[in-house]
Formats: structure tokens, sequence, C-alpha cells
């Protein structure tokens, strides 16, 4: 799967290992790493969506359209599909399956 980065910032931060220990510290950086490979070997949205530890999950309210995978808690990978149009199912919802392109919008706490 495809990723890219909402910013140049967020961009440097997720390819820069001594970055991304310094900012976030060691356990989440280990795990932002792993999620980070997991998504280049996923062929699409579905991949990531069947890994238990993932637990990919589309957001509501203000964030609809958004999806998250778990960092540590509270904190989550935030991104959308990187398509436009983004792919539908014909009941309307996202079309996991299609989704082979994402943009890495955030690291954040989606709780608050």
């Amino acid at each position: 799967m495809q990723i890219r980065f909402a910013n140049t910032k967020l961009r440097r931060l997720c390819e820069d290992e001594q970055a991304m220990r310094r900012k976030l510290g060691d356990r989440q950086a280990r795990l932002l790493m792993r999620r980070l490979m997991e998504f280049r070997a996923a062929v699409t949205l579905s991949d990531i969506g069947r890994l238990p530890g993932a637990r990919c999950h589309q957001l509501t309210g203000d964030r609809r359209g958004q999806l998250t995978v778990d960092l540590v808690y509270p904190d989550r990978l935030v991104f959308v599909p990187d398509h436009d149009p983004i792919p539908t199912k014909p009941d309307g919802g996202m079309d996991w399956s299609k989704v082979t392109a994402v943009l890495v919008i955030q690291i954040a706490d989606t709780h608050s």
C-alpha cells in the first residue's frame, strides 16, 4: 500500500527512527514503525483491518471519513484513503478492499 503524509514535519518524523524515538519515546516509536511496515506490506486497507492488534476502524462525528490504527494508548495513527473519489460499496460505505493508498494526517488521541 502507498503511504503519503499530510505535511513534511509528519513525514520526517515517520521516516527518521531517531527523531521518532526522541519525540515519542521508545515504546511508541517501535509500535509506529511496526504500523508503518504493516501498511507498506498490505495490498489494501482490508489487510490492515484483519490485523487484530491494529484495531483499524473508521471514526465518526467531526472525524467522519478518517480511520485510525492503535498505537500506545491513548494515541492513534490517523489517516484517510488517498483516493479521489474514495472507493465505495453499493450501500455507500467505504470499500476497504479497494483502498490501496493512504494519507497519514496525524498521531493523536482521538478520544478527546
